[in-house]
């Protein structure tokens, strides 16, 4: 028997006001950065009011960041992806640096240091080398004064264990892309952190997941695309935006059962405050 096919349902049907945030989208990826008007032409009309661009790469950042200069609307999160570890230069570091504080002296579009942390799904990068960048973030961080954006894949206790290790029980941190269930979301919880929530919890399997929503607290929980990546239901296995963000919102919604307009515009307002927006 064949399968029904799924209707991709306009995300404007959904009618949400403005002041929605996506707290991490990779809008100069290939598949997203020759149509970058239209993608942000459609989140305003979603009701998305701000963006957070993620930079992962001083190359990157100093080529395409101008295109946004002049967007209030979207702001840049900063830093090097545990996975890319390999592909720097020893000087990496020190030039996202000298980027941050020139930014911080000017535009102050960069809000965030991220996203950075640990993943060890991917095992080209050894553990030691990640660790050791990650420790060298998170004091530059704190060195800049910006919030952190944490990536953690397949390695939740070491990136705790890290984390604490360099003094960041109740300082502004974002966990992006939790995925985990109640038990990993109270951890968090319990140093002051704040959650961020993709599509994949829209996706059937994941109802451990969908049970986490219900123990984080009003004030300190966000929304994210991670796009081009992790497009909700029901536009799985499409390329993901920031106007699709309005589908995890109503998930989110429903499973805690509240009105989703009142959570898409608090979700929104956690992420201003946290962003300093």
């Amino acid at each position: 028997m064949a399968h029904k096919k799924k209707e991709c349902i306009d995300p404007q049907s959904l009618g949400l006001p403005s002041g929605g945030v996506d707290t991490h989208a990779h809008l100069v990826s290939e598949r997203l950065w020759d149509d970058r008007d239209e993608v942000l032409q459609r989140a305003k009309a979603c009701g998305i009011s701000h963006i957070g661009q993620v930079f992962l790469r001083s190359e990157s950042y100093r080529e395409k960041k101008e295109y946004y200069l002049n967007k209030d609307h979207v702001f840049f999160i900063y830093g090097i992806h545990p996975t890319d570890l390999l592909e720097i230069s020893s000087t990496e570091l020190q030039e996202i640096k000298k980027d941050i504080i020139i930014d911080r002296q000017s535009t102050k579009k960069v809000r965030a240091i991220g996203e950075i942390g640990l993943d060890f799904y991917w095992k080209e990068v050894p553990a030691d080398v990640q660790e050791d960048y990650f420790r060298r973030q998170l004091k530059m961080a704190k060195e800049v004064n910006l919030p952190v954006v944490i990536h953690s894949r397949d390695a939740f206790d070491d990136t705790v264990r890290i984390l604490l290790d360099e003094g960041y029980d109740k300082l502004p941190l974002l966990w992006h892309c939790f995925d985990g269930d109640t038990e990993k979301a109270e951890t968090i919880l319990s140093h002051g952190w704040h959650i961020s929530i993709p599509g994949s919890v829209t996706y059937k399997a994941n109802t451990a997941f969908r049970e986490a929503l219900r123990c984080i607290p009003k004030d300190r929980l966000m929304l994210e695309t991670d796009c081009p990546y992790l497009s909700p239901e029901p536009w799985r296995g499409k390329i993901n935006e920031p106007a699709l963000s309005v589908f995890t919102a109503k998930c989110v919604a429903d499973e805690l059962g509240r009105d989703v307009a009142e959570l898409w515009v608090t979700c929104g307002q956690n992420a201003m405050r946290f962003f300093s927006l």
